[in-house]
């Protein structure tokens, strides 16, 4: 069982307790060391019934060795084979901006396929990573890896051959479920899979190889958007070659030595930690796992995980927490950048779309390259730190977004021409100026340029079978009017203000890459008692794509009411509320073994942000919680 002590001043006690109790203390004496350094700090106490146990020396060295030697190469195998299922992730979210841009002008799809095919696939991810917790506490992570990169493959196969939209349509729904299971199940193994010491860089990789997959997916979008046949079946269908990967590689991977330990098989499970360690010296690691594997299920308690949750107070609050990160995650508004970079640049002024998609290939890459700093962090500066940095950069990014919208929209164009005919009944002829003309979903600005001046501007309807070209005028033939100097800006207003949201685009993306991008799926993977990890992560996952959903699809409604500058506010005031929360809530985790960190949630969520490895020390003892200032904190029953 888990409890907490603070060191100082319980030397003493501490070694009579247990050698009355006939336990033996090991390796106290790096805890009474100033430095503060967690894996200094922590140790375990083994209990070993009639066993004998190492010298001190001996079992120095043993912790040492765990903690600070090399690591097998083979967990390195492990976790580039399992974050492939990241790279899909992102991949095939990151891909259909541009592949609709060349969809909707081949098939002729109206607002509302589009739509469908953009949130069919977050919808389908988000009932699948609900029922991934169940599957994979019935059949395993390899198993279930094996099933997602199973269903990318056939649904890049449809996608790349589908003859009409009800066919692709129906591919994004199969990739949506291939999605799902492997957004919740990646992390959860390579959690398990890993020493305590790169636990964190290496969860991590999972979402470098996400913000990877959305890079390589821009720069796809825009090397194939040249192509005005069928460009989007290989923007679709270049998915399968990962998935395959995948596939083939985790026929020869081994299944997760706590998943193996807790439904029984001891001895496979054992030969599995030491392939993956790299040595037959794992009996310490493994006693920790299955001393805590026999305490949950010696427990009273049964019926469906998730009750069992929320009637054990650690557990709840461990779910509070992975489940508000996920949900900050997504309020902070990271997809609608990713989702509508190029359309946030093309909002901001930049006209052209082959350089929007461009320019949103190089936010990609800066959201690829900060991840890569995230990783390098995470074990140095530690999970809290990490998130609350970034989660305040980002809320002060996006006002710097939000500012370089207002700024466009105070200088927004004046409307000096008022056309007549037919249009004069139009909604579009009552504007005054571009900003209000391009807030409305029924119009567009068409306007001259010489040089740095406009001149003959005016609002007119769109033509909702093309929005690029105007129902009638002077803006009604795309193919003739940059020729005649004549332009057609719709979402947009020309303003010389674009490079302020260009730079609040990539500030963002570089703030928030390193710590709320990655961080969220890192914690979910580590705070869960092994019979609750499934099903935590599952539920955490189910929430982040459900708040994916919420905020891909009200964006532009948002952007249409509050105006642009004040959707960008109002995700920097949500962003400032999940600092608070972060603040409060949630605790370090950094260096500790998966068994222990459930005892951070032992005491009232509010306080749980002050406990960590620099804060106390976590011994694993038999038979319950000591709790040296006060035994009653473990029973408490607060959130």
């Amino acid at each position: 069982m888990l409890c907490e002590m603070r060191v100082h001043g319980y030397f003493a006690p501490l070694n009579a307790y247990f050698r009355d109790n006939g336990h033996k203390l090991t390796n106290m004496s790096k805890s009474m060391e100033p430095s503060g350094n967690t894996e200094d700090e922590r140790c375990l106490i083994g209990v070993f019934g009639d066993s004998n146990i190492n010298s001190p020396d001996s079992a120095e060295s043993t912790v040492l060795n765990r903690c600070k030697g090399r690591t097998h190469y083979f967990v390195y195998v492990l976790a580039f084979f399992s974050a492939l299922g990241g790279f899909l992730f992102g991949y095939d979210t990151g891909v259909v901006s541009g592949a609709m841009l060349l969809l909707k002008k081949e098939m002729n799809l109206s607002a509302l396929w589009q739509e469908l095919l953009v949130s069919s696939t977050v919808g389908a991810a988000a009932l699948s990573a609900l029922a991934g917790g169940y599957l994979n506490g019935l059949y395993g992570r390899r198993v279930c890896i094996l099933l997602a990169s199973f269903i990318f493959s056939v649904g890049g196969l449809v996608l790349s051959v589908g003859p009409n939209k009800e066919v692709i349509l129906l591919g994004r729904l199969t990739v949506g479920l291939g999605i799902g299971i492997a957004s919740m199940t990646v992390p959860v193994y390579i959690a398990e899979v890993s020493p305590p010491h790169l636990r964190g860089q290496l969860v991590t990789l999972n979402t470098l190889f996400i913000t990877g997959g959305q890079f390589i997916a821009s720069v796809v979008d825009g090397a194939f958007s040249y192509l005005h046949h069928d460009g989007w079946r290989y923007m679709l269908g270049l998915s399968v070659l990962p998935a395959v990967l995948q596939f083939v590689g985790f026929l020869f991977l081994p299944e997760s030595p706590r998943w193996l330990l807790q439904k029984g098989h001891a001895q496979k499970a054992q030969q599995v930690l030491s392939r993956i360690r790299g040595t037959t010296h794992v009996d310490e690691e493994y006693d920790a796992i299955k001393t805590t594997i026999e305490e949950e299920m010696a427990s009273p308690g049964g019926g469906p995980v998730l009750c069992r949750i929320l009637s054990s107070p650690p557990a709840r609050r461990a779910l509070i927490v992975g489940c508000g990160l996920q949900m900050i995650q997504q309020l902070s508004g990271i997809n609608t950048v990713m989702y509508y970079s190029a359309t946030i640049l093309q909002m901001a002024g930049v006209r052209d779309d082959k350089m929007a998609i461009w320019l949103a290939a190089g936010t990609a890459g800066t959201n690829f390259l900060f991840t890569l700093v995230g990783m390098w962090l995470v074990e140095r500066v530690g999970r809290r730190k990490l998130t609350l940095g970034s989660i305040v950069g980002t809320a002060l990014s996006l006002a710097v977004l939000a500012i370089g919208f207002l700024l466009s929209a105070q200088a927004s164009p004046p409307v000096t021409l008022h056309p007549v005919g037919p249009i004069l009944n139009s909604s579009c002829t009552q504007y005054r100026f571009c900003e209000p003309c391009m807030l409305d979903p029924d119009c567009g600005f068409c306007y001259g340029e010489n040089g740095t001046s406009l001149f003959e501007t005016s609002c007119v309807p769109v033509n909702q079978a093309n929005p690029e070209e105007a129902t009638m005028g002077r803006c009604s033939n795309a193919s003739q009017q940059q020729n005649s100097g004549i332009f057609w800006a719709y979402n947009y207003c020309p303003t010389r203000y674009s490079w302020i949201v260009l730079f609040g685009l990539i500030l963002y993306l570089a703030l928030f890459a390193p710590g709320m991008g990655p961080m969220p799926w890192t914690i979910n993977s580590e705070i869960y008692p092994l019979w609750a990890r499934s099903t935590g992560n599952a539920c955490s996952a189910g929430v982040n794509w459900t708040c994916n959903v919420l905020v891909s699809l009200t964006f532009l409604h948002v952007a249409e009411y509050l105006t642009y500058y004040g959707a960008f506010f109002l995700y920097s005031g949500l962003a400032l509320l999940g600092l608070v929360f972060i603040l409060c809530c949630l605790p370090e985790t950094k260096g500790l073994q998966l068994e222990d960190i459930e005892g951070l949630f032992t005491t009232q969520l509010c306080t749980c942000g002050d406990a960590g490895p620099s804060h106390r020390h976590y011994i694993r003892v038999n038979g319950g919680n000591l709790n040296s200032e006060n035994d009653e904190d473990s029973d408490d029953e607060s959130p």
